[in-house]
């Protein structure tokens, strides 16, 4: 797990002491993703500059070093990540007489590419990573992001210079770059927690989109195409569900098994690795699974609340002695809060706003004390169903149609009961469309971003901001997945999983060189989930049904059966509290009326009403952690 960044001036303007102090001066910012050692490349007459620091994971020997250069001569790549298909990959190499230096996956991934080229080659590659790969020969660059977007991968594009980065820190290297924020992007953070690729918050910087690699050369502008596609993947699945039906033992027996080799997979380092156990579904069948398969007692990290409501601590605590584990846990207080959150600006470079990122952090702080690699539960709610929202949305489209609720009683109740499955299914959505949306004027389009939103018109919150419409309004994706609790998945797992929680626990465990790996993620898991059945996710209410019952093989039903809690802090409490003295000088009238970005009528409103007992908490906390990030970037351009 590493940083990677550098650039592609075509100009030939450039000199090789500016080439070198400039992809030095974007690695350097890269310094918590490496602290092992950091290295260069440069090719004067190409324009190429290349940037790498390393956290050492396997092979820590020199062979790992980067930027690495092909047995060929031909291809130099910087690389970020883990691959766990690089035994099997590393053996058809050498059966065709490519025979590595070391043992590291990245020269794996570059001879590869040197071999089969690259799209063959991302056709293997089992786990996470973000590449950049130069062709000495053609003078083509590649950059690639996984097919979930675990690493996260940022560039940009002026007249004759392409250059980009792991973080959006490091695009500050480059000096001839003055970063201006995108109020339209600001506009679609008040939305979500976030920002949506391919937005950041700088005008003319984009996050390149999971699945793509994006091609640049001299004779050409960047270019991206997809190598791996969710919607082609939910299509066929889907297919192969309605096709071809299989017992519950069955697709149980199948999905342990993966999930069994994916997770031994993860446990493969020279480093010690260790678990992040919430006590929920996703973490403890990860690390059950870990334990079955370790020869070595795992070490297993949580983080709880005074707060019994966001406790999931003690829970945690009793699977962790069941299974075995050397368990160690951390209590959040507020002061935790205040001493994090001047901090996180910095880690997440762009306005983030899932206050889940305190707890993820100060657990992540925990867990480095003890070990280099750490797996997660990370997915499982997209993939099985998880979410309370899904069920809470199937719940409105019933009730937001009046007229099914008045006729509906007239029906014969065999009738009645069909017509409900058929419209659950999906088989009658476009029939009853416009009943569902006539009915209340919400479409299921408005009420699933309504859900989803911190503030349900945030143009009406940023001055001069148009926020841009993206997947979650367009009604295409009800032609490719027409069944609603599908649908919901589909787009969290597209924008909510990437956007959001991949990218918080990238930052917060790379921001003290921990490496985290989500075993759940591991894309046969993926597309093996599109192709179950859709009871065994949701099920008479039950969330994550298939999950569930592999835990149940491992952990008594007890400690698992009880409301999910989510990863939360509590956060409107804490905003009446210990984090107001903090808020009231990021919310202050007169800096919101001199910075011309808010309108500060609508936000003092906000604050006022919170204050006397409403609970305005995560649409507050999306304009504090605006404001924070802009108190840190005192040179971009409002």
């Amino acid at each position: 797990m590493c940083g990677i960044a550098g650039f592609y001036d075509s100009s030939g303007a450039r000199t090789t002491e500016r080439m070198q102090s400039a992809v030095e001066s974007m690695t350097d910012t890269l310094l918590h993703r490496g602290p092992d050692s950091r290295g260069t490349w440069i090719e004067v007459e190409s324009g190429i500059a290349l940037g790498h620091r390393r956290l050492a994971i396997r092979d820590l020997s020199p062979t790992g070093h980067q930027p690495m250069i092909s047995s060929c001569g031909r291809f130099v790549i910087v690389y970020n990540g883990e691959v766990y298909s690089h035994n099997e990959i590393s053996h058809d190499l050498a059966n065709r007489g490519r025979h590595l230096r070391g043992t590291s996956d990245t020269e794996v991934i570059l001879e590869a590419c040197a071999e089969w080229g690259v799209e063959r080659t991302l056709e293997r590659l089992i786990g996470m990573f973000a590449f950049a790969l130069f062709d000495r020969q053609t003078r083509k660059l590649v950059v690639v992001r996984d097919r979930l977007g675990i690493k996260p991968l940022y560039w940009g594009f002026f007249p004759n210079l392409f250059f980009f980065g792991s973080e959006l820190k490091a695009l500050r290297g480059i000096s001839d770059w003055s970063p201006v924020l995108d109020r339209n992007a600001l506009s679609a953070f008040m939305r979500h927690n976030y920002i949506p690729a391919p937005h950041s918050i700088y005008k003319g910087i984009y996050k390149l989109e999971p699945g793509t690699l994006l091609t640049y050369g001299p004779d050409e502008g960047p270019r991206i195409t997809r190598f791996w596609d969710l919607r082609s993947v939910v299509k066929i699945g889907l297919s192969i569900a309605a096709a071809k039906p299989q017992a519950d033992a069955d697709v149980l027996m199948a999905l342990d098994q993966l999930l069994g080799d994916a997770v031994n997979r993860r446990l493969v380092a020279d480093v010690p690795v260790g678990a992040l156990l919430s006590g929920g579904i996703d973490s403890s069948l990860v690390t059950a699974l870990m334990v079955e398969r370790s020869a070595q007692p795992i070490n297993t990290f949580s983080i709880g609340f005074a707060e019994t409501e966001y406790n999931e601590a003690p829970y945690a605590r009793e699977i962790a002695k069941l299974l075995g584990t050397n368990h160690t846990e951390l209590y959040a207080e507020p002061h935790h809060a205040l001493a994090m959150v001047e901090r996180l600006p910095y880690w997440y470079d762009e306005p983030f706003a899932d206050s889940s990122q305190i707890p993820m952090a100060l657990v992540c702080e925990l867990t480095r004390k003890h070990v280099a690699v750490v797996l997660s539960g990370d997915g499982g709610d997209e993939l099985f169903a998880g979410y309370g929202r899904y069920a809470n949305a199937l719940d409105r489209v019933n009730m937001n149609s009046s007229h099914w609720s008045r006729w509906s009683r007239m029906l014969p109740r065999t009738l009645k009961r069909l017509l409900e499955v058929a419209v659950y299914d999906g088989s009658l959505i476009g029939s009853f469309k416009s009943l569902i949306a006539g009915s209340s004027g919400d479409s299921f389009g408005d009420i699933y971003r309504q859900m989803l939103s911190h503030w349900n018109e945030p143009d009406t919150v940023i001055i001069d901001g148009h926020e841009p419409k993206g997947v979650l309004w367009e009604t295409s994706v009800e032609s490719v997945v027409p069944n609603l609790l599908d649908r919901m998945q589909f787009l969290d797992t597209l924008t909510y999983l990437p956007d959001d929680i991949l990218t918080k626990v990238d930052r917060a465990s790379m921001s003290v060189s921990l490496e985290a790996r989500v075993p759940l993620l591991d894309h046969r898991v993926v597309e093996f989930a599109w192709q179950m059945p859709r009871h065994m996710k949701l099920r008479a209410g039950e969330a994550k049904w298939a999950l569930r019952q592999l835990l149940y093989r491992r952990v008594p039903r007890e400690l698992i059966d009880r409301p999910k809690m989510g990863f939360g802090i509590p956060l409107a409490a804490w905003l009446r509290g210990p984090l107001r003295s903090w808020a009231e000088h990021l919310l202050n009238e007169s800096r919101l009326k001199h910075q011309r970005l808010f309108r500060p009528e609508v936000i003092r409103a906000r604050w006022h009403a919170h204050l006397e007992g409403a609970n305005w908490g995560y649409p507050l906390w999306n304009v504090l952690m605006a404001q924070a990030w802009i108190d840190s970037n005192p040179d971009v351009e409002l």
